[in-house]
């Protein structure tokens, strides 16, 4: 709760928290505290993993979260990526392309549930003969939907459903992460028009985000830059493009983002724990 309240006094929009095991808050419970200790911050999901739950279920805990939190969560939904967490827990870990049907079928039934007062449905994952509806949540028809990822499958899917759609490097077929040469802005671009093909008509009201994974506010960007540079497998003048990194000042990375807005139409930039400092910084210059 206290956390909560840092970061809404440090003017960011929304708190959202990932769907892992481990020795770690379940996301219902801890959002609505959050949503319950603080005015106007947002909470979301980014993302529950659909593999860890029945439609059923999670329509339920979404649809209580809005609930509780007056309205203001937001609902990211994943196909899964890290394999070590399936092995872990025994959870048959199938191909990229078997995770996202499953999980497009499961946000039909989702939304069924937030819909109907009995759903009945039989796909291929999925088998459900007049179950009652969900509580309904307080945001209609249901709060918005985000759906991230970084391969065409994934993005296609999101384009069609989602109102906003976190682009990010795709996940290597092993499941041992994500691909890091896969950040590149030429990447980036190509994965947007993927996503405006896709959604057609409904693009313009779609909002983009991505994930950042580093902010740093240095006198001395280059310097920063290099040891990235080798993670990432590009020059170091390509660090300073990819929508994933901010380098700079606070004025320049408060540039950066600008330029990032009108080149991808990223307008949602979510950062790790570890940077809400810095980028607390440049949020405060940007409203400036």
């Amino acid at each position: 709760m206290a956390l909560a309240r840092q970061i809404e006094a440090l003017g960011y929009h929304t708190l959202v928290m990932p769907d892992h095991f481990g020795a770690r808050f379940a996301l219902a419970p801890a959002l609505v505290l959050a949503a319950e200790a603080t005015s106007r911050l947002r909470v979301g999901s980014l993302v529950y993993d659909n593999d860890f739950r029945h439609p059923a279920l999670l329509a339920q805990e979404v649809a209580s979260i809005d609930l509780l939190a007056d309205g203001r969560f937001e609902f990211g939904l994943g196909a899964g990526w890290l394999k070590s967490e399936y092995d872990a827990s025994g959870l048959p870990f199938d191909d990229g392309a078997t995770r996202v049907e499953r999980m497009a079928e499961a946000l039909h039934v989702v939304k069924a549930l937030f819909s109907a007062t009995s759903v009945t449905h039989e796909g291929r994952f999925y088998t459900l003969t007049g179950l009652t509806g969900s509580a309904k949540p307080n945001q209609a028809p249901h709060p918005p939907l985000l759906i991230g990822g970084g391969g065409r499958r994934l993005l296609t899917l999101a384009a069609q459903e989602a109102d906003i759609i976190s682009i990010m490097p795709r996940s290597r077929r092993d499941g041992s992460g994500l691909e890091d040469a896969d950040a590149s802005p030429e990447a980036f671009t190509r994965k947007l028009a993927w996503i405006r093909d896709a959604a057609g008509n409904r693009f313009s009201a779609i909002e983009l985000n991505t994930l950042v994974q580093t902010v740093v506010i240095t006198d001395r960007p280059r310097e920063a830059a290099a040891p990235l540079a080798k993670e990432y497998a590009v020059e170091v003048d390509q660090v300073f493009e990819t929508p994933l990194v901010l380098i700079g000042s606070v004025g320049q990375i408060a540039e950066a983002l600008e330029q990032r807005r009108e080149r991808f139409g990223l307008s949602y930039i979510t950062v790790f724990e570890k940077d809400l400092e810095n980028l607390g910084k440049v949020i405060h210059r940007l409203r400036r």
